[in-house]
């Protein structure tokens, strides 16, 4: 059983195509928890008729804010924070959750556009999605034009999913794309809830883990799962440009958080 926590303002369109995917290929049971962040679309309304646990927050919250009000009322030891504008792999949780066992991984990310399994591949994929990408702002944000774009990015996308799960069967890297984030409960005892005055909160997580690894060594710092896949909309979705945060006045940097020292760390997984 997983507990899926995502946070959304508006996009409609995007909110559809992210919950039919999850439907599609999601193979264990899960609970759904909405973070709404005063959506007027009727985005909330939507969730809420296919069942999912609506939180209705009233304005717009930072992204750590959320995860933890997501934590709260979740009521499973698999935790899975994804965006609402992403497109998940076929059996992308039983195998994650395969990976991290494997691997002895309490928190990994799945592999993405923004860092896959080299520099070379990485760029390969973010160039062919700016492309698309530009092309999909053009003739709108929706559907039809979302599905087009996933399209032309990856043809067939199962088959597409199916040739990285054969190649890359249980391999890692040190690093996370951010945009879906895998945690057993048991991580949140050593590194702890998501830091709610960072909003770069998915470099802030591996920052955490990294070093727990380093004092401790009882929690592995981030990894990615090469052999499970997700699209993400990057940037197509800013167009929403949700109201400005009403926790903002608390968020501090990462520079502001963390030494020299651990910072370098990020630079040597970036791709």
């Amino acid at each position: 059983m997983i507990s899926i926590i995502t946070a959304i303002y508006n996009q409609g369109e995007v909110n559809r195509l992210y919950y039919e995917s999850l439907k599609a290929y999601t193979v264990n049971p899960f609970e759904l928890i909405i973070i709404d962040n005063g959506s007027t679309d009727g985005s909330a309304e939507f969730f809420e008729s296919v069942g999912a646990k609506v939180i209705r927050n009233g304005a717009n919250y930072s992204y750590p804010y959320c995860q933890n009000r997501g934590i709260g009322v979740a009521q499973y030891d698999w935790l899975a924070f994804l965006n609402n504008d992403i497109v998940v792999s076929p059996q992308w949780d039983k195998r994650v959750m395969e990976s991290m066992q494997v691997n002895g991984l309490e928190v990994a990310t799945l592999c993405g556009i923004e860092n896959a399994e080299d520099r070379t591949a990485t760029r390969a994929l973010k160039r062919r999605w700016r492309v698309l990408r530009n092309l999909l702002t053009l003739f709108g944000v929706h559907r039809v034009s979302l599905r087009l774009s996933h399209l032309l990015m990856y043809g067939n996308w199962v088959r597409h999913c199916e040739r990285r799960y054969s190649r890359f069967r249980h391999k890692i890297k040190e690093g996370f794309v951010g945009c879906a984030i895998m945690m057993q409960r048991s991580a949140l005892d050593k590194v702890g809830l998501w830091d709610e005055r960072v909003q770069s909160a998915d470099y802030d997580l591996y920052l955490r883990t990294k070093d727990r690894s380093i004092r401790h060594g009882d929690i592995r710092p981030v990894h990615i799962c090469l052999d499970v896949f997700v699209h993400h909309y990057i940037r197509v979705t800013l167009r929403a440009r949700p109201p400005q945060f009403a926790d903002a006045y608390r968020l501090i940097n990462l520079q502001d958080k963390w030494p020299k020292e651990y910072l370098v760390f990020l630079e040597s997984i970036d791709n």
